[in-house]
């Protein structure tokens, strides 16, 4: 396995990251203040300039008021339904 940051599977990650914010109607200036980081921390992230670990991805989901395993448990269903649609 590849550890690079622009896989397709770590695109979708960042692409859920980015749709669950959005969904929450929260900017990234508004993200950043209440995980007490700059805005470029989540710009960067969300551009894959920065990979992120999983204690920052659980923080991150935590300000969006879902769980860990919640938000990990969608991943698994899109990527699987990604993979499903380019077999």
């Amino acid at each position: 396995m590849t550890k690079s940051i622009f896989t397709k599977e770590y695109r979708i990650f960042l692409e859920l990251l980015i749709q669950v914010r959005q969904t929450k109607h929260m900017t990234q200036s508004v993200l950043a203040k209440k995980l007490k980081k700059p805005q470029s921390y989540v710009s960067k992230y969300e551009s894959a300039e920065r990979r992120l670990d999983i204690i920052e991805t659980m923080n991150i989901v935590k300000v969006f008021g879902v769980s860990l395993s919640d938000f990990s448990g969608e991943l698994e269903t899109t990527l699987a339904n990604h993979k499903k649609a380019f077999s």
